[in-house]
C-alpha cells in the first residue's frame, strides 16, 4: 500500500479537526531549519566524496598520461625499429647477392688455380724428368769421351806402328815399295783419326760442358717447380677453405635474409595494432583528463552549495571553525592595519608580488617584502589556532598568489638535503599555486570550505578541509587565512 506524504496527511486532518491543526510559523521555520541543517551535513560530506573520487582521477589521470605517452614513445620507436628493419632487409639482400657474387667469384678462382697446379705439377714433373735425362746424357757423354780417348790412343798406337812399318819397309828395298804403300796410308789414317778425335773431343767437352750446365739449371727450376707445387698446395686449401667459408656465408645470409623477411612482416602487422591501441589509450585518457575536469568542476560546484547552504542559515559541524578562522582573519587585518599606520611597513611592501627565489632550497622557498611583518606579528596567532581543536593540523596566512610567508613552528624547520623531508617540514616561504592554494588566497567571500588531498611528499596524501577566510587591508584584497583540519 502507498504511503500518504505528510503533506496531504496534514491537509486531511486539518480537514477533520479544523485550522487550529496547521503548523504554527515557528514549527514551520524549525522544520525549514532541519531541513537546512541536513542539506548543509549532505553538502559537506558531498563535497568530501567529491574530493576523493577526484584524487583517484587525478592518480588515473596522470598515471594515463604517463602511460600514454610511454605508448607514444613506444609507437616512435615501433617506426624506427620498422625503419631500421626495412634498412637492414635491403643491406641484407645487398650482402646476400654480394656474398652469392663472391661464392661464384672464389669457386671460379679456386677451379682456375686447381688447373694452374694441375698444370704446373705437369710442367714439375717433366722438369724432374729432365733432370734424369741430363744425367742420362752426360752420362753417355762420358762414355763417349772415352771410347774417343781409347780412339786417339788406339790411332796413337797406329801412328806408331805405320812409322815403324814404314822404316822396315825402306829397309827391305824394292820388295818392301808395296808395304810402304800401305804403311804411308796407314799413318795418313792415324793422322786423319787423331784429328777428327781432337775435334770429337774438343765438341764433347763442349757437350759436356753444356749438358753441365742444363743439369745445374734444371736442378734449380726442379727446386723452384717444388715450392711453386707446395705453394699451389697451399694455395689451394686456403682457396678450399675461403670456399668453404663463403659458402658457409652465403647460406647464413640466406637464413638472416629469411628472418628478416619474418620480423619485417610481423613489424607490419604490429604497427597498425600499436597504432590501435595508442589510439583506444588516447581516448581513453582524454575521457580520464575530460572526467577529471568535470569532477574538478563538481568541486566547486560542491563548496558553493555548502556556502550557499550556510549563508541561508544551515548549522555545519564546521561552523565554529568558520567563527574562528573569520575572527582570526579580522585580527591579522588590524595588526596588517596598524603596521601600515605606524610606518612599520609600507603598501607596496605589504602587497609586494615580487618573489625573491632562496638559493638552494628544494622545494624553492622565496622572501618578499611583508615576509619580516609576517614572521614577526603572526607566529602567536598561529599557534594559537593548534589548540583550538585537536583536529586542526595547520593555520597559515596566505597571499592571493598562494605565497604562504609564515607557516606554524612545525612545518618551519630549515631545509636538509632530503626534498621528501622538506615538503613535508618545510612549508613556509613557499608558493602553492595548486587549485586549493590560489582559491583560497584568492576567495573573497566570507569563507570558502575546500576539501583536498594535502601531498605530504613522498607520495603520501592527507584528506583534510582547508578552511580559508579573506584578509582586507584598508578594502584591498591581500589574501587570506587558511586552516586545516582533519574530518
Amino acid at each position: 500500500m502507498q504511503s500518504v506524504p505528510p503533506q496531504l496527511a496534514t491537509s486531511a486532518n486539518t480537514a477533520e479537526s479544523g485550522a487550529s491543526d496547521w503548523p504554527d510559523d515557528t514549527e514551520r521555520s524549525d522544520a525549514r531549519n532541519l531541513q537546512l541543517n541536513h542539506l548543509t551535513q549532505i553538502s559537506s560530506q558531498l563535497g568530501y566524496e567529491i574530493v576523493d573520487i577526484a584524487g583517484f582521477l587525478d592518480q588515473i589521470d596522470q598515471k594515463s598520461q604517463s602511460q600514454l605517452s610511454a605508448l607514444q614513445e613506444l609507437t616512435r620507436e615501433a617506426d624506427q625499429v620498422i625503419s631500421s628493419n626495412g634498412q637492414v632487409l635491403d643491406t641484407i639482400e645487398t650482402v646476400s647477392t654480394t656474398t652469392e657474387q663472391t661464392l661464384q667469384s672464389v669457386q671460379t678462382s679456386v677451379k682456375f688455380v686447381r688447373d694452374n697446379s694441375g698444370r704446373s705439377q705437369e710442367v714439375a714433373e717433366w722438369v724432374n724428368d729432365l733432370e734424369e735425362r741430363t744425367d742420362q746424357i752426360g752420362d753417355t757423354v762420358d762414355a763417349v769421351r772415352k771410347n774417343n780417348e781409347m780412339i786417339t790412343n788406339i790411332a796413337a798406337q797406329v801412328n806408331i806402328l805405320a812409322i815403324n812399318a814404314k822404316i822396315e819397309a825402306s829397309r827391305a828395298g824394292d820388295a818392301g815399295r808395296g808395304f810402304a804403300v800401305v804403311a804411308e796410308a796407314i799413318n795418313d789414317l792415324s793422322k786423319r783419326t787423331q784429328t777428327a778425335a781432337r775435334e770429337i773431343g774438343s765438341n764433347i767437352e763442349n757437350l759436356s760442358n753444356w749438358v753441365t750446365l742444363l743439369h745445374d739449371e734444371t736442378v734449380e727450376i726442379s727446386r723452384s717447380a717444388e715450392k711453386i707445387l707446395g705453394q699451389a698446395r697451399e694455395t689451394d686449401s686456403s682457396l678450399l677453405s675461403i670456399e668453404e667459408k663463403a659458402t658457409e656465408v652465403n647460406a647464413q645470409t640466406a637464413k638472416i635474409l629469411s628472418q628478416a623477411s619474418v620480423v619485417k612482416n610481423a613489424m607490419n602487422s604490429f604497427a597498425p595494432n600499436i597504432n590501435g591501441i595508442g589510439k583506444s589509450v588516447e581516448e581513453t585518457t582524454t575521457g580520464i583528463h575530460d572526467t577529471h575536469t568535470r569532477v574538478e568542476n563538481l568541486i566547486s560546484s560542491s563548496e558553493q552549495l555548502v556556502q550557499g547552504t550556510v549563508a541561508l542559515g544551515g548549522k555545519s559541524t564546521d561552523k565554529r571553525f568558520i567563527s574562528y578562522v573569520t575572527e582570526l582573519s579580522q585580527k591579522v587585518a588590524a595588526i596588517f592595519e596598524a603596521a601600515l599606520d605606524a610606518g612599520k611597513i609600507s603598501a607596496d611592501a605589504l602587497f609586494d608580488k615580487k618573489y625573491q627565489l632562496i638559493p638552494g632550497t628544494n622545494p624553492a622557498q622565496y622572501t618578499t617584502g611583508f615576509l619580516p611583518l609576517t614572521d614577526a606579528a603572526l607566529p602567536p596567532l598561529l599557534e594559537a589556532a593548534l589548540e583550538f581543536d585537536p583536529r586542526v593540523v595547520f593555520c597559515a596566512a596566505i597571499d592571493i598568489n598562494g605565497y604562504l610567508p609564515t607557516h606554524n613552528k612545525i612545518f618551519s624547520h630549515p631545509q636538509g638535503p632530503d626534498p621528501d623531508w622538506n615538503t613535508a617540514n618545510c612549508r613556509n616561504r613557499r608558493i602553492f599555486d595548486d587549485r586549493v592554494g590560489l582559491k583560497a588566497g584568492r576567495n573573497s567571500e566570507p569563507f570558502l570550505m575546500q576539501v583536498y588531498r594535502r601531498d605530504m611528499g613522498a607520495g603520501n596524501f592527507v584528506m583534510m578541509k582547508d578552511l580559508s577566510v579573506p584578509v582586507f587591508v584598508g578594502g584591498r584584497h591581500w589574501g587570506g587565512i587558511r586552516m586545516g583540519f582533519k574530518t
